[in-house]
């Protein structure tokens, strides 16, 4: 099927080079049961590419299943998803089968998967790579074969970042990425889009189509769209059951673009709310390098205290590996290297007779101390910024710091956070 076929069938409206090509994409891949990841922002169109790919593949013929992953509540994900046996939680009146059950030979298509829950990310990396699944409350093993198309409007390197989505199931997912762009950057497709919907919704409400001066043509070219084509046909809709003059000027049409931002400011607000969200991964990074040295200080007076003899616990290993790797010396050498800058001399385990401890907190290194204050501020500013993010929930603000919940606690009791 040509790309203008497809466009006939799924009333696709547009030409834009970027459109067109996502489209090709998904004409190329449907034949196959490679897994496609669609990202584009939120009112772009997402769902129409899974459907595409659907009815062009050999499962049209099978279940086309579409699930809003953000629309199901976390308690009842992993039923929805997989189904469950009778009795397994509270409400379980009788065993359900799951979308990947029904869908069995199909397609599901999941929108919004970066929020699903950890544990749920768990079992569809298991359905991808194996095909198995479990019910809830059972352990007999099933089959399924389904092909999985998913969309997203988050930045995906920052949710992996952040510990909001686990990266081997990003990996499996986009193996074929299809990305849709966003309305402002297609150009002549926003006034042919909107003379779609004003005939649309002419038909609907029985009354004479609106049309737009020339004027307001390039205002509806020229603004931003945050919303996208949801908010294109939101505005068309509006404007063709509130309004008796059937052709709108500059004027008039501004009234239903109440932000009347242009691509130029709206572009410079998106490049800035980026710099903020690299500002913030900044400081995780700043973060777990104070976390880290707070743990090289603890190792060290440990070595200096043993006098070289010296045990590395679970707990240091990974810390020992990451400090370590590359200069591949070993702890008592390392402590040597670094003893400049301690306020305390290390003692090597050949010369070391005395019994005297170090006294962890007469142990300090100054080139961290001035800056160590403002990682405080900032690992504060962090924390109630994740947990305002999440609305108090521990659990994922602490996944997005890279923390323990444990850890988490202490944080928000040492710096007075609690509500």
């Amino acid at each position: 099927m040509t790309l203008q076929q497809v466009k006939q069938r799924f009333g696709i409206i547009g030409n834009a080079p970027m459109l067109n090509r996502a489209l090709e994409v998904a004409i190329q891949v449907a034949p196959t049961d490679i897994s496609v990841l669609v990202t584009g922002e939120s009112g772009t169109g997402k769902e129409i590419i899974p459907q595409v790919i659907h009815h062009l593949s050999s499962r049209k013929h099978k279940e086309y299943i579409a699930v809003n992953c953000g629309a199901i509540p976390e308690g009842t994900i992993d039923s929805e998803l997989f189904g469950h046996e009778k009795g397994s939680f509270t409400g379980a009146a009788g065993s359900r089968q799951g979308y990947f059950e029904v869908a069995d030979g199909g397609t599901i298509f999941l929108d919004e998967v970066a929020e699903l829950p950890m544990q749920t990310q768990v079992r569809l990396l298991r359905v991808l790579e194996t095909g198995e699944f479990l019910r809830v409350g059972s352990s007999k093993v099933l089959k399924t074969n389904v092909r999985v198309v998913a969309a997203t409007n988050e930045n995906m390197q920052q949710a992996i970042a952040s510990g909001k989505f686990r990266e081997d199931l990003y990996y499996r997912l986009s193996t074929v990425p299809v990305s849709l762009p966003p309305l402002r950057d297609r150009g002549e497709d926003i006034h042919l889009l909107f003379r779609k919907f004003a005939s649309d919704f002419a038909d609907k409400y029985r009354m004479p189509t609106i049309k737009l001066t020339n004027d307001a043509i390039k205002l509806v070219n020229s603004y931003s769209w945050p919303g996208n084509i949801r908010q294109l046909k939101n505005v068309v809709e509006q404007i063709s059951v509130i309004e008796t003059e059937r052709e709108l000027d500059t004027a008039k049409l501004k009234e239903y673009l109440p932000t009347m931002q242009p691509k130029s400011t709206f572009l410079a607000q998106r490049d800035s709310e980026e710099n903020i969200n690299e500002r913030e991964l900044m400081y995780k990074f700043l973060f777990d390098m104070k976390k880290d040295l707070t743990e090289l200080k603890k190792l060290i007076i440990e070595i200096i205290n043993k006098g070289g003899n010296f045990s590395v616990s679970s707990d240091h290993a990974e810390l020992i590996n990451r400090l370590y790797e590359d200069v591949k010396v070993t702890p008592i050498e390392s402590a040597k290297l670094i003893s400049p800058i301690m306020e305390q001399p290390v003692v090597s385990d050949s010369n070391y007779m005395e019994e005297e401890v170090v006294d962890e907190d007469s142990f300090e290194v100054h080139e961290v101390v001035e800056e160590s204050l403002s990682l405080e501020d900032q690992e504060k500013d962090l924390i109630k910024k994740a947990l305002e993010k999440h609305r108090g929930k521990r659990k994922y603000a602490a996944l997005e710091l890279g923390i323990s919940e444990r850890t988490l606690y202490r944080k928000i009791k040492e710096y007075n956070l609690a509500e």
